[in-house]
Order: C-alpha cells, then sequence, then structure tokens
C-alpha cells in the first residue's frame, strides 16, 4: 500500500517528532536529505501512479496505459503519466501564456477585472477537475484539455476568428478547434526531436469535438459519435464556466441590469432563494461594494449546475450501463449533460446573454472594429510577407503564403496585433463604447 506523508485530514499522528524550534537542532537540519536516505520509488514512480489509476478510477474513465500513445516514439517519464505531461507539456507553452492577453470577451485592457482567455481557461480547469473527480475518471487528462481547449483562439476572441474566417475563405477558412490541434502538433516548437507538444492520441482527437466529420483528420479514422467522457466534461465545464463569468463581467460593465437577470432567468432567482435561505436578510442589504452580492449569487448559479452535473450525468452513466471508454464513445448520446429539471434553467440564461451580452451594441461594435483591423493586417502580411517573423517565412514554403499568415495572426495577442497594424499600416481606430 503506498505510503501516507501526511493523512487528508493535515494533522499529524501523535508520534509525530515534535516541530524544530528556533536553537535546536533535528536530525537533517544541517543540510539537505543525504542521498543514503532516498525517497521511497512506491510513493513517485510511474507504475504506481498507473496502478492508482487502474485501482481507483471507473471502468469507463480513460487510462494512462490504455493510450494510443504519440505520434513520436519517446521514453516514458519516470514518475508522470501521459496524461500528465500531456497537461504539464500544455501549461508550459507558449500559446497557454500568451492566453493572458487575449480577449474573452472585453478587449484585454478594458478592465483588470473581466475574464481573459487564460482566465477563463483556468475556471473550465477547476469545473472540470470538480465533475471528473466525482465521476471517477482521469483528472490529469480533464486538465490538459481543459487548459488547451482554447488555445486555438486569435486576438480579439470570436470576433477576431470571425474576421479570420472571412480572409481565409477562398484557402480553406479557420476554425479556432482545427487550430488548436495545427498549435500543440505544429506551431509549438519544444523539442529538436519533433514538431509540436507530441501529445497523446486520446487529447488531440478529444481537442477537436466540433468538428464535422468532413473535417475530421484522416489518421484518426472514422469520426466517434462522441468523445470519451473526460472530453464530454470539458465541454459541459466550459459552457458553465462562460455562463458564470459572463454573467458577473455583464453586471460589472453595466451591459444589463441585475433586475432585468432576476426577471428573465430562473437559475437567477432559484440561486437568491438558496442563499437567502442560508444567509437572512444578506441580499436586502445595500452593501458599498454591490458586487459581493453579486459574486455571491453567481458562485451559487455555478455551485448548482456542477452538483447537477455530476449527479445527472452519474445516473446518465449508470442506466446506460457502459463499462469501457469504447462504449462512452459509441453510446447513442451524450453521457455528460443536465438533469432535465435544469437543463430548461441553462438554456434560459444563455438566451438571456445572447440577447442582451453577446449582442449588445457595445459588442457588435467591436466585431466591426476587430474585422477591420484583422483585415487590414492580413492584406499587409500578403503585401509584404517578409514583415512576418523569420520562422513563418520558412512555414509558408511548406503551407502557402495564406495559411502561414493566418497561423502568425492566429498566434498573436490583442495588444501585439494592436502594435503590429500600428507599425504596418497607422495608428488604430479608436474603440468608442455606444
Amino acid at each position: 500500500m503506498p505510503m501516507e506523508l501526511v493523512p487528508a485530514d493535515g494533522r499529524l499522528p501523535d508520534t509525530a517528532p515534535p516541530l524544530a524550534r528556533p536553537g535546536r537542532s533535528t536530525p537533517h537540519s544541517a543540510g539537505p536529505r543525504p542521498m543514503s536516505d532516498p525517497v521511497p520509488d512506491s510513493i513517485c514512480d510511474r507504475a504506481t501512479r498507473e496502478r492508482r489509476e487502474a485501482e481507483q478510477l471507473a471502468s469507463y474513465a480513460m487510462r494512462s496505459v490504455d493510450s494510443i500513445g504519440r505520434h513520436y516514439p519517446e521514453s516514458p517519464d519516470p514518475h508522470r503519466t501521459l496524461f500528465e505531461r500531456d497537461r504539464d507539456r500544455i501549461t508550459h507553452s507558449t500559446a497557454f501564456r500568451r492566453l493572458q492577453y487575449k480577449t474573452q470577451v472585453f478587449l484585454n485592457d478594458e478592465g483588470d477585472h473581466h475574464r481573459t482567455r487564460l482566465s477563463h481557461s483556468l475556471e473550465v480547469c477547476q469545473v472540470a477537475r470538480s465533475v471528473a473527480g466525482v465521476l471517477r475518471l482521469n483528472e490529469p487528462l480533464a486538465e490538459g484539455l481543459s487548459l488547451a481547449h482554447d488555445i486555438g483562439h486569435p486576438p480579439f476572441g470570436h470576433r477576431g476568428e470571425w474576421a479570420l474566417n472571412d480572409c481565409m475563405a477562398d484557402y480553406g477558412g479557420f476554425r479556432h478547434n482545427a487550430q488548436v490541434l495545427r498549435v500543440v502538433d505544429v506551431l509549438e516548437r519544444r523539442s529538436p526531436d519533433h514538431p509540436g507538444l507530441n501529445l497523446t492520441r486520446e487529447l488531440r482527437e478529444s481537442l477537436l469535438k466540433h468538428e464535422k466529420p468532413e473535417d475530421w483528420p484522416e489518421e484518426f479514422g472514422p469520426k466517434p459519435r462522441h468523445p470519451v467522457l473526460e472530453g464530454q466534461v470539458v465541454d459541459l465545464a466550459d459552457s458553465t464556466a462562460y455562463n458564470k463569468h459572463d454573467i458577473e463581467d455583464g453586471l460589472s460593465a453595466g451591459m444589463f441590469a441585475e433586475e432585468t437577470l432576476e426577471a428573465e432567468v430562473e437559475l437567477w432567482r432559484v440561486a437568491r432563494a438558496r442563499i437567502e435561505e442560508r444567509h437572512p436578510g444578506f441580499l436586502r442589504q445595500s452593501p458599498d461594494d454591490p458586487r459581493l452580492q453579486i459574486g455571491r449569487t453567481a458562485n451559487e448559479v455555478i455551485g448548482i449546475c456542477i452538483v447537477d452535473l455530476c449527479q445527472a450525468t452519474l445516473r446518465n452513466v449508470q442506466d446506460s450501463g457502459v463499462e469501457s471508454t469504447a462504449e462512452v464513445r459509441a453510446h447513442q448520446t451524450m453521457l455528460c449533460a443536465h438533469s432535465r429539471e435544469v437543463q430548461p434553467m441553462v438554456a434560459e440564461l444563455q438566451r438571456f446573454l445572447y440577447k442582451h451580452f453577446y449582442r449588445h451594441p457595445y459588442l457588435q461594435a467591436f466585431r466591426l472594429w476587430a474585422k477591420n483591423v484583422i483585415s487590414a493586417l492580413f492584406d499587409a502580411y500578403v503585401a509584404a510577407p517578409s514583415e512576418m517573423s523569420i520562422w513563418f517565412h520558412e512555414w509558408s514554403d511548406q503551407v502557402g503564403t495564406e495559411r502561414a499568415i493566418c497561423d502568425y495572426i492566429a498566434g498573436m495577442t490583442d495588444r501585439f496585433a494592436v502594435q503590429e497594424y500600428t507599425r504596418l499600416i497607422g495608428p488604430v481606430p479608436p474603440l468608442e463604447r455606444p
């Protein structure tokens, strides 16, 4: 049985030695642990971690030992499983770091408290881990998918995506899901032995969950009916996270009023009723900072959604009788889903956000502004491809000038796109709030 260094409650056993006090010597206090007293292999070696997966994960979860593996063979890591290694490669990638300066809904420089692509990805990761833990799924795989799912997004969020798709209309278009795979397979350069991050087949395939069958890569074979359950969880975690944080960001930006939200969204009313029961009078107070009430209610909304996802998905799995990842992928319906009681409320919230937030006049003006900036940048690089970084000159010889330009722009942060526009074209037209 693996050694427990510290009990789950964090308390030291009664037999533990006393804590060191200043001026008192303790064993090994003079320096690092001597090599003659190593950490037992059973605590940290990969085989033990894989054995724990076999013992603790559900039969329908994806196990590291069952992975198809990587496109380019590698020696196994002595400590990490395949999916832990995937997650770590994504976390340390350049594309992941750039998410800090890419639009979620608002331009990166419009406020310190609005979500960025990075903070959104971290919130997705938290939701996915919560659900995966309850379902006894492979949490490192869910984490890796959560952190990577948006690294194909260009600057300016979906507005930049639409603009790039227009620019590439005659050259195969642009889809951010497909771009994620291009990033992890080719555009990230982390090793002299192979292009890309050389991630596992399961993670790469799950990143393409929204691709149409005709756009499915031939190397993956026929497209399965559904992703593995970890991929399904991340898909719902994505929408759960942005539903919650878009409420907060929309209210803080004054896009809509809380009174409108309460009148039109049942899930918000349910959350407020629960808070009132738990904290009588809290929501009727007039605090100096109203964000406290908004934040607490938004947290209750996401809590309701996460608990429901866990419970409903568990029921679906049990009712379906699936016992393997193959059966999950071949099942008639998605197994990760909200209950019949909560799903209509989630759909109502999403309709509200589309009506009052995503279609707000300011965001419509942002869409036109982003289109103009991206289109002008694209045309400038077409006219002078040498203005791109040197690596993309070589890349254009392999994929064509237009696709190389698309890859270059898609990798930009908001501020770098603005800087390049200013350098190549002139001052960027201001984006004014209607």
